[in-house]
């Protein structure tokens, strides 16, 4: 019996909203035969509770390298991933690099294998919020241009990349794996008691995460922001997980002063996720949880001037207010007074998407071999 050589494919995680899209690749991997993942952790989030108890709750299989690259500026966390990787893909020899999101691992990892010539997917393609002074959108834009398959979770991220030039080949639309982990884990996360621990009641509650260099690190925006949520906090609990990255802004630009909210450690993805289902409102300036708000129906208050998931403000539960303490107020007491925007749960945010998108791999990887 001829032994057919497996597909071999180095699947990349960096950060937290990286685990939740890698998860379902992983399992979908794992269950083709033709396919031999190979998980890699840069290490760009190295704490336990941004990293580590996401493998575990996620079931994602212990990585095969731990890259251990930990924090930096922009350019020497970028760097350090590209010269490990590039070590990596030399002695893995693999067919396909496949990455997700949109972190400095993310760019990293795909200039690494390109140089190398092995092909790049890149998971959550397409996507642009048109703001250039965000990391991110560089990361996007230039992971986009030189990545063979563009896996997009909504049509209008496949529009700019045709709009861009991209040859509409190499672009498929597939869904959300950001919702195929929610769709997964909701049911585990409804049966904690996460509530109960932190005294609060469904619907009774608002929750804020905020955690973006353009709200944080200005001691301006920062304050102001705190005391529009402060305001709201006096009408309805807000609560505020805080992210490393708040938590030493507060201390540098605030005196260390916390905002009068009831704060928390970072919580892990399932505790998270019961929080999200059951809250009144969600304030938030992550892309992830605009997604994941409009599939559970909970209504979102983006706090940025941009988004680039437009698909959760025409069609979701999203609404964008920037970091304006009048806008914000006027539209949280809007949700308050049961004027909430619920919206619908876009096309192919079904569950299903790690596995659209694996069919592909195999299929053109198999005409490759």
């Amino acid at each position: 019996m001829i032994d057919v050589k497996k597909l071999r494919v180095v699947a990349v995680a960096g950060a937290r909203p990286n685990f939740m899209k890698i998860a379902p690749l992983m399992r979908e991997l794992h269950a083709h035969p033709s396919f031999e993942p190979y998980l890699v952790h840069t290490g760009q989030h190295y704490d336990a509770a941004m990293s580590e108890s996401f493998f575990q709750e996620l079931g994602i299989p212990e990585p095969d390298a731990n890259l251990g690259v930990g924090s930096g500026p922009h350019g020497a966390q970028t760097a350090e991933v590209l010269l490990k990787m590039e070590q990596l893909l030399i002695r893995e020899q693999p067919n396909a690099v496949l990455v997700v999101g949109d972190v400095n691992s993310t760019l990293a990892a795909t200039l690494a294998a390109v140089k190398l010539h092995i092909p790049v997917a890149h998971i959550e393609a397409g996507l642009r919020s048109g703001d250039r002074a965000m990391p991110e959108e560089i990361n996007r834009i230039l992971t986009d241009a030189v990545a063979t398959w563009l896996f997009t979770t909504e049509p209008a991220g496949s529009e700019n990349l045709e709009r861009e030039g991209v040859d509409p080949e190499r672009i498929h639309l597939v869904g959300n794996v950001m919702i195929d982990t929610l769709l997964a884990n909701l049911k585990q996360a409804r049966r904690l008691d996460t509530l109960e621990r932190l005294d609060l009641e469904p619907g009774g509650f608002a929750l804020l995460t905020l955690h973006r260099p353009s709200n944080v690190d200005d001691p301006q925006t920062l304050r102001a922001l705190f005391n529009a949520l402060e305001q709201i906090h006096r009408e309805i609990p807000v609560l505020f997980p805080v992210h490393p990255r708040t938590s030493a802004a507060i201390e540098r630009l605030l005196g260390g002063a916390p905002p009068a909210l009831r704060l928390t450690e970072p919580l892990g993805y399932l505790d998270f996720l019961r929080l999200m289902a059951d809250a009144k409102l969600v304030l938030t300036d992550s892309g992830g949880i605009q997604e994941e708000t409009t599939a559970l129906g909970i209504t979102c208050l983006t706090l940025r001037e941009t988004t680039e998931r437009p698909v959760t403000v025409s069609e979701g539960s999203n609404t964008i207010v920037g970091t304006d303490p009048g806008t914000i107020l006027t539209e949280a007491r809007k949700v308050l007074a049961g004027r909430g925007k619920t919206g619908r749960v876009p096309a192919q945010w079904d569950g299903k998407a790690a596995r659209r998108i694996v069919d592909i791999l195999e299929r053109d990887l198999g005409d490759r071999r």
